[in-house]
């Protein structure tokens, strides 16, 4: 992660679950690790976050797993031949109370509502809207359709309502067990699919604290995939610790278009509520097949860097293609290159700006004090991981050098822009905790003889939310 602030998640699957691929993958920039609850059985997970810690330790650095639950996918049942291919002009019934197996004239439903929440004149677009069917009448369970676009339909395949509109609940039965498996291993974050509202999220935080042990806190991610959410993002954000940028569902609902300008905004509101944000889906979708990026790919990357986010994730890509450890390599390549064209502007960020807390004024000062020093570092000496996520919502050079005596915030700070978690032993004792933080910076070579750094903490020491200092400091 050398010299990389951006963060990159990688989902695991048949090409990467293997413990040489991960750590090699941990070794040339994987930060957390997606698990996709949308496959797989609980057990496999569970081994699967075991893997994950071995390779993490085999590699020598901590990484993050983000439990991401399926949610309510709203699917067409299966066909007898397992596809059919929908011409354009022909008419398709999609059926909820059909049980036996779908053919080219109509095929059974997973979503049973639906019929009750269309009706003539709706676009619906299934397998990601490839096709788009438009309905001509509801007749009890049935929905008579005329094909608009046509295309191959095979088992399984996802249905989205154009605009919107889909009552679904953001949690089913499955998320509520998953979340259950994701905090047996102790998930750092829990990503929650289709999100409506701020109560959804709300639910899924109850749910996780009742499942997880004491003391265990994950992060919550909201993605935002659904027509709804968009007005009422700023109450999502708000109730979640991140959102992630789905950009795959949302496109669907929304159309393409819309969506990079709402990418640009989703980014900007996270970083200004102190949230953590994810930009997701096709990022590097070539590379599924291919050796190198597209080079509309590298800009996309790019730009969501440029932008400020966290993190840039990567789906297929490293799940099931057959270049998952060169698509690592080439995101972080991509990442660190957008990085050195950023102009640092960091007053502008605080004009206007006010800070009540004694702990984020002083996280702002650690900020603002090591950018026009010059200093090697800002280290934050950090219980809670707070003061580090407050440093890395501005765009700055210096990089931000955590230390925590807690494995559970190292583990979630992996996902802050900018931060390079550390891990640290108790240490009630200000000079010598002070003394053993430049130890460390000394053995990573970030700093040397007549080199200025930063560092916050907190008196007394060991007190969640107390970070009262700030000290500037030339290595003797």
């Amino acid at each position: 992660m050398s010299g990389r602030a951006t963060k990159i998640v990688a989902t695991l699957g048949p090409a990467s679950n293997s413990p040489e691929m991960l750590e090699s993958m941990i070794r040339a920039g994987v930060n957390v690790f997606r698990l996709n609850f949308s496959h797989g059985k609980s057990e496999e997970h569970v081994e699967l976050a075991r893997q994950v810690r071995e390779a993490a330790k085999r590699a020598g650095r901590e990484v993050g797993i983000m439990a991401d639950l399926q949610g309510p996918k709203i699917r067409v049942g299966q066909f007898a031949d397992k596809k059919v291919m929908l011409q354009v002009g022909q008419k398709f019934v999609l059926n909820a109370e059909r049980e036996e197996l779908g053919d080219d004239h109509e095929v059974g439903l997973d979503y049973t509502s639906l019929p009750q929440e269309v009706s003539a004149g709706d676009v619906l677009l299934l397998n990601d809207g490839m096709i788009v069917i438009t309905v001509d009448a509801i007749e009890g369970a049935k929905i008579h359709t005329t094909v608009k676009l046509g295309g191959e339909l095979s088992n399984n395949k996802g249905i989205n309502k154009q605009g919107g509109g889909l009552s679904a609940p953001a949690l089913t039965a499955k998320d509520m067990q998953d979340i259950r498996t994701a905090m047996s291993f102790h998930a750092d974050y829990v990503a929650v699919s289709f999100p409506k509202n701020a109560t959804d999220m709300e639910m899924a935080r109850q749910l996780c604290n009742v499942a997880a042990e004491p003391g265990h806190r994950p992060g919550l991610i909201a993605k935002i995939e659904r027509a709804e959410a968009i007005p009422r993002l700023e109450e999502i954000i708000l109730a979640s610790d991140g959102i992630m940028v789905a950009r795959g569902d949302l496109a669907v609902e929304v159309g393409n278009a819309a969506v990079p300008a709402l990418q640009k905004r989703m980014i900007r509101l996270a970083r200004e509520h102190d949230r953590v944000v994810i930009t997701a889906t096709q990022m590097m979708e070539s590379m599924i097949t291919n050796p190198v990026p597209t080079r509309a790919e590298v800009s996309d990357v790019a730009n969501a860097v440029l932008d400020g986010t966290d993190a840039v994730m990567l789906s297929a890509e490293t799940a099931s293609g057959h270049f998952p450890l060169e698509t690592v390599v080439e995101m972080a390549k991509i990442c660190r290159a957008a990085e050195d064209g950023i102009t640092f502007r960091l007053e502008s960020d605080f004009t206007g700006k006010t800070f009540s807390r004694i702990d984020q004024s002083i996280a702002m000062g650690a900020l603002f004090t090591g950018h026009h020093l010059g200093a090697k570092a800002i280290v934050a000496l950090t219980d809670s991981g707070s003061s580090a996520l407050w440093m890395s919502r501005h765009l700055v050079q210096v990089p931000i050098y955590a230390i925590t005596p807690k494995l559970a915030t190292q583990r979630r700070m992996t996902l802050f822009r900018a931060v390079r978690p550390l891990f640290g032993g108790v240490c009630t004792n200000r000079d010598a905790a002070l003394a053993q933080a430049e130890t460390e910076l000394k053995s990573r070579g970030v700093v040397s003889k007549g080199d200025v750094y930063v560092i916050t903490c907190g008196e007394p020491m060991g007190s969640p939310g107390g970070t009262n200092m700030l000290k500037i400091c030339r290595v003797a």
